[in-house]
């Protein structure tokens, strides 16, 4: 007769797994895990969550699909068992100037929850969260925080540019190209063809925009693993990235190092300033707000203004500046960020990271290419301070966040326009109905 697994010794990585998969009690659940092909010692190992967030209505998150093909071989190579299951993502980029975009932020919430519903129901030890369009990195990020279990976050990486006449292009090139058609300063032919080539393959949108900003966010965390993030998406690197996460997930499994012993105030602060020192996003205000509640770290909008004026912008990234995710990881990637930053002493680099290493070290293996022109030094940055700022007054009193990426204007006293909606403003613009020497506050509601 063979030996049974009901009295083996349990694996002492198995903190929560062991529930769901120990004893003749749980015979029934280990029945129907063995019905999709999971065997006995697929179930004495660890058991982790590949949570994706694949979706064919973008090129975002297109690759997620193989891209956990070697998450999971890399999971079972370190001794652990992977487990995959789906969120839910919308595309602000598809979205945009519809009804559809108010889905975007709401989105966040579900990824969240739904990562955690999964993980708690199925009593995973670990959870890899594959990241890509920009709501699921912070909503994954959330749902680390607010379960405490050992995980990490993998982005699935940056769009590579398209060419249009000899020119790289991006999402934003072709949005640019509706306005100067609208404008009669190109034709339809040439609009079409910008649309047809700017967005060559799988992969987030290429700028500084809120993916890639996350991305970076998550770095200087210290919940994704250093350099492979950066990886644009359809690099063959990107593969072996995946299978190292996987790998990198059972370790911290296994060491029971959860993000709540990696994540504090400090390293809120070392992601915010890595978004100021590149002009990021101002979408990430309100995602590392939500990132620091699930923590229970406190933190305002103030903090953001304060740590920007304090940290110089050094990469001259798009939409404000000239080059895209791609090239910031030829130049040197998110590691040569950390290097100037930490040297200038603008982030902790004593904050630890998912890969066992401190920011610090990850900081000095830096290795920056020859003439590149990405990132600058802190002694001649792009600006002095960081690409954010907190703004008040009538149309804000309780504050809002301006990029200054670009941008020289501090302060503005004059008339506003109103619209409720996007798609309103956006009409109003095609059709030269903005008034500028308007002193009335308008609503087109």
């Amino acid at each position: 007769m063979p030996q049974l697994p009901y009295d083996r010794p349990t694996d002492p990585a198995k903190r929560y797994s062991t529930v769901l998969t120990e004893g003749p009690d749980r015979a029934g659940a280990r029945g129907m895990l063995k019905a999709i092909g999971f065997t006995d010692e697929d179930l004495a190992r660890p058991i982790i969550g590949v949570a994706t967030q694949w979706i064919e209505t973008m090129p975002c998150n297109y690759n997620q699909r193989e891209l956990a093909e070697h998450v999971k071989a890399g999971i079972r190579a370190a001794g652990g068992t992977p487990m995959e299951f789906n969120t839910v993502s919308v595309s602000d980029g598809v979205t945009m100037g519809t009804e559809g975009m108010k889905a975007s932020l709401v989105s966040r919430e579900i990824v969240a929850d739904s990562i955690e519903l999964v993980t708690v129901g199925h009593s995973f030890d670990g959870i890899i969260a594959i990241t890509g369009c920009d709501k699921t990195t912070p909503g994954a990020l959330m749902a680390l925080g607010r379960m405490d279990r050992p995980g990490l976050v993998l982005y699935s990486g940056t769009i590579l540019p398209g060419r249009h006449n000899g020119q790289d292009t991006d999402i934003v090139t072709i949005y640019e190209a509706i306005g100067a058609y609208r404008a009669g300063k190109i034709t339809l032919e040439e609009l079409y063809e910008i649309e047809s080539t700017s967005c060559p393959g799988p992969g987030a949108c290429g700028g500084q925009y809120t993916a890639n900003t996350m991305s970076m966010a998550s770095e200087f965390l210290g919940l994704s693993p250093a350099g492979l993030n950066g990886i644009p998406a359809t690099d063959p690197e990107k593969t072996k990235a995946a299978f190292r996460a996987g790998e990198i997930v059972v370790d911290l499994v296994k060491r029971d190092v959860r993000p709540s012993s990696i994540v504090d105030r400090r390293s809120i602060d070392n992601a915010i300033a890595s978004v100021a020192a590149t002009g990021g996003s101002t979408n990430a205000v309100l995602h590392l707000l939500a990132i620091a509640h699930e923590f229970g770290i406190p933190l305002s909008i103030d903090d953001f203004d304060s740590i920007s004026d304090a940290t110089p912008l050094i990469a001259d990234l798009r939409p404000g500046g000239r080059y895209r995710a791609a090239d910031l990881q030829v130049a040197g990637g998110i590691q040569l960020v950390m290097q100037r930053l930490v040297a200038a002493g603008k982030v902790d680099p004593s904050r630890p990271t998912v890969d066992g290493r401190t920011i610090g070290e990850i900081a000095a293996s830096a290795t920056e290419t020859d003439g590149q022109q990405v990132v600058r030094g802190v002694d001649h940055p792009l600006k002095k301070t960081g690409g954010l700022a907190i703004l008040r007054g009538s149309l804000a009193p309780e504050g809002c966040v301006v990029k200054l990426a670009g941008h020289e204007r501090r302060h503005h006293s004059g008339p506003a326009r109103v619209f409720e909606s996007e798609h309103d403003c956006f009409l109003a613009v095609q059709a030269g109905s903005i008034d500028r020497k308007s002193t009335r506050l308008n609503s087109s509601h």
